[in-house]
Formats: structure tokens, C-alpha cells, sequence
């Protein structure tokens, strides 16, 4: 039996989170929901439909995520597996057993969630998410032969494979930085095309035109960064 833990950063989600912990399988052994600087019933939600709540002041998707592997480094049960998922309602939870599979079933070290067009509900990504997403993959498949066509924030990946990457980005840089960091360690990877519907409430990041920007430029910096190491 493998030993799973799931970590989603959750800024202001009262009312999504709680549907989010609920639909998450039975197979994982513990879901903590770091309510990043919330300011509603985030923490309350979450705690009440069963998850670990722990609290991250400091703004960003990044210190969220951080946060969780702190808490995750300081139990003495490690897990072989770590999923990463939004607290917006927006992925499906119940996938997250396509998710590992091929951790499990195959020995592959990390998997992200595409959201493939056929499966995405209409007006589900924005724009800038839809272009970001495609120059962000076309500049990582010219730079390092990748072979990614998302930057899905669900994903998942071995637990001792996760500590290797050294994750440091504290924002939007998060899950390219992860992608990139993979691809220079050549693990094994692949992606699951998975469902993907308009979230609950409004994006903090694509839903305004300075998180959209500001969340392009740090993607952009680590693609080029990694480029000319």
C-alpha cells in the first residue's frame, strides 16, 4: 500500500475547499490544505470536512507549497507519493487514482494532469492561461526536447524525487520550475489527460491582468534561466 499525501494551497476557497478534501479518494492518507494568507472560512471549511489546516501568511502559490512539504518533512511517516492540487474546485479530485497509477503501476517519477481541449468545460482557462501554457510547453520542447503540453497544477510525483528538485520558487514560478527541474534530472514522466471545469469564484492569478503578467514573466524567467545553464 503506498502512502500518499496530498498538499493544495487554498487562498480564500470557502467555498469550494470543502468539495475539493470530499472528493479526494480514500487511498490517501492525509490531505493538508494550506490556507495561503486566507481571509474567509477557508481554514474552518477545510478542517471540518477532515483535512490537516495549516497557515501560510506570506502571499504566493509557492510559500503555500512549501509550507505543506515543511510539514511533511517534520512527520516522521514519509510518504512515497505527493499530490499538488488546486483548492478552486476546478480539477477533478476523484482522478487523482488515474494520477498515480503510473507511479505505481509503472515506477515513473512524476505526472502531470493535462487539461487536453476535449476535456476542458467551456471558458474552464482563460486566455492568457491558454497562451501561456502553449508558448511556456513550445519554449520547453525547443530548449530541453520535453515532451509536456501543460503546466497543470495537478500533478504528481515520487516523495524522495520531490526533495531532489530543491523547489525554491515562492510564487507563480512554482510548476514550471518543477517541470524544468524534472527534465534536468531526466526523470521518468508522463502526462494523463484529465477533466477540467470553471472554478469556483474568481482566479487570483488569470482572473486580473497584473496576476497574468506577473505569472507569464516568472514562467518566461525560468524557462530561460534553465536555458542557459
Amino acid at each position: 500500500m503506498y502512502n500518499i499525501n496530498v498538499i493544495i494551497p487554498a487562498f480564500n476557497e470557502e467555498d469550494s475547499i470543502g468539495l475539493v478534501v470530499g472528493d479526494i479518494p480514500d487511498l490517501v492518507s492525509e490531505v493538508i490544505v494550506v490556507s495561503n494568507n486566507s481571509t474567509d472560512a477557508t481554514e474552518t471549511v477545510a478542517a471540518a470536512a477532515g483535512a490537516t489546516v495549516l497557515v501560510e501568511n506570506r502571499a504566493g502559490y509557492g510559500y503555500a507549497c512549501l509550507k505543506g512539504m515543511d510539514y511533511i518533512a517534520a512527520k516522521s511517516e514519509k510518504p512515497d507519493i505527493v499530490v499538488f492540487l488546486d483548492g478552486d474546485y476546478s480539477d477533478y479530485p476523484e482522478q487523482l487514482k488515474e494520477l498515480v497509477a503510473p507511479i505505481i503501476e509503472k515506477d515513473l517519477d512524476f505526472v502531470i494532469g493535462a487539461r487536453v481541449k476535449h476535456l476542458r468545460e467551456s471558458g474552464s482557462m482563460t486566455f492568457p492561461q491558454r497562451f501561456g501554457n502553449k508558448l511556456a510547453t513550445t519554449l520547453m520542447r525547443w530548449f530541453f526536447n520535453s515532451r509536456f503540453t501543460d503546466l497543470g497544477p495537478f500533478r504528481a510525483i515520487k516523495y524522495d524525487k520531490l526533495l531532489a528538485l530543491n523547489m525554491e520558487d515562492k510564487t507563480y514560478g512554482w510548476t514550471v520550475e518543477m517541470q524544468l527541474k524534472a527534465l534536468r534530472k531526466n526523470y521518468s514522466y508522463v502526462e494523463i489527460p484529465v477533466k477540467y471545469r470553471n472554478r469556483i469564484g474568481v482566479s487570483k492569478v488569470s482572473g486580473t491582468v497584473k496576476g497574468a503578467i506577473f505569472a507569464g514573466i516568472k514562467i518566461l524567467g525560468w524557462i530561460f534561466k534553465y536555458s542557459f545553464k
